[in-house]
């Protein structure tokens, strides 16, 4: 159920903000598979996107708890971590490539949607992306998201549409295991290459 104005505002003083860390992981990777779909997220690949979310000790990837529980979450990867492949068109970017972070994912519970979560994570990202060098960060905005949410999200937020990519997920779905929670057999959902600069600090 659907949280109300209300309650949204009781819940906001209740939800806190911490880096992702290895304790978090199994709320991350539960969270994630229950909105994206079976196997978004495994122990190997979360492994994988904690260890690119560090500069030096910096870490631009964050969690929203809600008594103790994982209730959201952002994986970024910083700029120094990433490399652009198929998907990326960075001579569309009006940054250089190599000052841009990659947000990987951006997941809410559906039942905590409304509270902010998904703006504070991304605003905790991105203070951490400008820390380490980053001057924008790139998603790829899953254009079959209930409502169009993400991409409503992200543009709401600054983000502004590269280009559109279809059958973004077929790879995954067909060879890594990824079940798309709206996709009968394999995937076939158009992700949105959507670049995001950052204000200067």
């Amino acid at each position: 159920m659907r949280t109300t104005n209300h309650m949204n505002h009781l819940l906001q003083d209740e939800i806190s903000y911490e880096p992702l860390a290895p304790k978090y992981f199994a709320g991350v990777i539960s969270l994630g598979n229950f909105v994206h779909g079976d196997n978004y997220l495994t122990d190997e690949l979360l492994a994988d996107y904690f260890a690119k979310s560090f500069v030096d000790d910096l870490n631009a990837s964050w969690v929203a708890l809600y008594k103790n529980k994982v209730v959201g979450f952002r994986l970024t990867f910083a700029h120094t971590q990433w490399q652009t492949d198929e998907w990326c068109t960075p001579s569309l970017w009006p940054v250089n490539a190599d000052a841009v972070c990659y947000f990987k994912c951006n997941t809410v519970d559906p039942a905590m949607q409304g509270c902010g979560i998904g703006s504070r994570l991304l605003s905790k990202s991105i203070e951490c992306a400008q820390a380490q060098g980053a001057k924008a960060g790139l998603a790829h905005i899953w254009l079959a998201s209930p409502g169009n949410s993400a991409f409503k999200y992200f543009t709401k937020n600054g983000g502004q549409l590269i280009k559109k990519h279809p059958n973004k997920w077929r790879y995954a779905s067909i060879h890594e295991g990824y079940d798309c929670p709206v996709c009968e057999g394999y995937c076939e959902c158009e992700g949105a290459e959507m670049l995001l600069q950052f204000q200067a600090p």
